[in-house]
């Protein structure tokens, strides 16, 4: 196995990015289409950057899922990453469908249902992700659940997590972070085909 090294995150999600396009190129040259999650936070800004940059993905036959969100914030919140995804991804492209997860949904449990019966139809082949300053993957905190069979699931956001979204200035304070959010779960993320993280 060879490692890259870079100098700078710049050059790091540059790398990432080629790296993604080649995948959903190939993958679309393939099978007519390609399935890829999409993340949010600091780390994806310049990932989707230079991702959406690029003129030779044919973003109408790709298929976007939504990774997580936070329960009860509507999407016109600042930190709402629906609001993140249709600024830095959605809106810069044209792709092909999109899933993202409504958090401000009446029932989140028939949220997480109707996302995971679509997704569950779907191989995913690229996971774009990042990892969190506790070690999360998605808002699957440690311990995360590595058992649950279920694509979405409720998840309770530690402490560690719901500082880290306020440092990131998502949130005006640490009362205003949500308490749960709506995440993919670990074994739904491992079943993609590539994960770029």
């Amino acid at each position: 196995m060879k490692i890259k090294t870079f100098e700078t995150k710049q050059e790091m999600s540059k790398a990432a990015a080629e790296e993604a396009a080649k995948i959903l190129i190939d993958t679309i040259k393939e099978k007519g289409e390609a399935v890829f999650i999409a993340a949010t936070g600091v780390s994806q800004f310049e990932f989707l950057k230079n991702l959406t940059s690029m003129p030779s993905i044919d973003w109408s036959k790709t298929i976007m899922f939504h990774l997580d969100e936070y329960i009860d914030i509507p999407e016109t919140h600042p930190a709402s990453f629906r609001k993140y995804l249709k600024e830095k991804l959605i809106d810069k492209v044209n792709l092909g469908s999109v899933y993202l997860i409504k958090g401000d949904s009446e029932d989140p449990e028939l949220e997480c249902e109707r996302i995971g019966k679509i997704i569950g139809q779907k191989e995913v082949d690229v996971a774009f992700v990042g990892i969190g300053e506790n070690g999360h993957l998605a808002f699957n905190d440690p311990p995360a659940d590595f058992n649950t069979e279920k694509p979405y699931i409720i998840v309770e956001l530690d402490d560690v997590c719901r500082r880290q979204q306020l440092g990131e200035g998502w949130f005006k304070s640490f009362d205003d972070v949500p308490k749960k959010a709506i995440s993919m779960s670990v074994k739904q993320i491992m079943k993609s085909k590539h994960i770029i993280c």
